[in-house]
C-alpha cells in the first residue's frame, strides 16, 4: 500500500518526512496541498491546517514528529530511534531542539533572503507565467519589510535568528568532526531531522526538490556560503546521497501545480 504525503515542496518539516520515508524505503505518493482550500480540506482530514500530514490506509498522521514515531512503529525495518537509553535520549532531544530552532529560525533567514528579486523568483514553481514573475519581482523591498514586521521577521528579529543559527551550526560541526553521524554510529531520526529543517537555509545539491535548478545548492547569504560551515553542508549532502531518492520528473503540464485534495 502506498503511503500518501500531503506537503507543501518548500516545507522543510515535509522535507523532514520526505527523508524519513526514502531511508524506510517506503512507498508513497506526494499530494501538494493548495494554499487556503486545501488546508481547509486537511483540516477536515486531521483536525489541523498544518502540513506535513499522512495517510497510510485508514490512519491518518499529522505533525512531523508524531509522523516519525508512527512510521518507526509500523515499520520497525531500519529504525529512527534508538532503544540504548543514552542514545534514545540524545536523539529525541535533538530532534525536538531541531524542531524549534533550525525549523523555526530557517523561515526567517529564508524571509530575510526574498529581498534579493531573482531570488525571490527563484522560488516559484517552473511553470509560473511571465507575468507573474515580473509582478513578485516588482514587489518593493519596504513592502517586504512592512510584511514582515507583521508576521514577526522584523530586522531585529532576522538578526537574532541568525546569530541562533550560527551558534547551531558551529555546535553541529564540532558534534561530525569525528562522528558520521549526530548521536552515533547509525543514523537516527536526529540526523534526518536535522538535515531536513535545514532545507531553507541551503537548499541540497542534486534533483531532491521540484524547485528550479538554479536554486540547488543555493540560499541564505552569509550561512549557504560560509566557509565556517562547510563541515556541516557536506555531511548533510552525503545524508541525501546515501538515503534521500532523487525526484521523478514530471511533465511541463505537472510541474509545479498544487492539487486541491479530496477527502473520503
Amino acid at each position: 500500500m502506498t503511503i500518501e504525503l500531503y506537503q507543501f515542496e518548500v516545507s522543510q518539516y515535509s522535507e523532514k518526512v520526505r527523508l524519513i520515508l526514502d531511508y524506510k524505503g517506503l512507498d508513497y505518493r506526494k499530494i501538494e496541498v493548495t494554499p487556503g482550500v486545501g488546508q481547509l480540506e486537511i483540516y477536515q482530514m486531521s483536525g489541523q491546517r498544518q502540513v506535513p500530514v499522512i495517510k497510510d490506509g485508514n490512519r491518518v498522521v499529522a505533525d512531523s514528529t508524531a509522523i516519525a514515531k508512527y512510521l518507526d512503529e509500523t515499520y520497525p525495518d531500519r529504525p529512527l530511534i534508538p532503544t540504548a537509553p543514552k542514545s534514545r535520549a540524545l536523539t529525541l532531544m535533538m530532534e525536538e531542539w531541531a524542531d524549534e530552532s533550525i525549523g523555526a529560525k530557517s523561515r526567517l533567514l529564508l524571509f530575510s533572503g526574498l529581498k534579493d528579486q531573482s531570488f525571490r523568483s527563484a522560488l516559484l514553481p517552473p511553470n509560473t507565467p511571465e507575468l507573474v514573475k515580473n509582478l513578485v519581482e516588482a514587489v518593493p523591498s519596504e513592502v517586504l519589510q512592512a510584511v514582515g514586521f507583521g508576521i514577526g521577521a522584523s530586522p531585529e528579529a532576522v538578526q537574532a535568528a541568525e546569530t541562533a543559527i550560527q551558534q547551531d551550526l558551529e555546535a553541529l560541526c564540532l558534534l561530525l568532526q569525528d562522528s558520521p553521524y549526530l548521536t552515533g554510529d547509525t543514523p537516527t531520526l536526529a540526523d534526518f531531522s536535522v538535515a531536513g529543517l535545514s532545507m531553507l537555509l541551503k537548499f541540497p545539491e542534486g534533483n531532491y526538490l521540484d524547485l528550479p535548478e538554479q536554486l540547488q545548492g543555493k540560499g541564505v547569504p552569509g550561512i549557504a556560503d560560509n566557509p565556517l560551515y562547510e563541515t556541516f553542508f557536506t555531511w548533510r549532502d552525503r545524508l541525501y546521497a546515501e538515503y534521500r531518492q532523487p525526484r521523478i520528473p514530471t511533465t511541463t503540464a505537472q510541474a509545479g501545480q498544487p492539487t486541491s485534495i479530496n477527502i473520503e
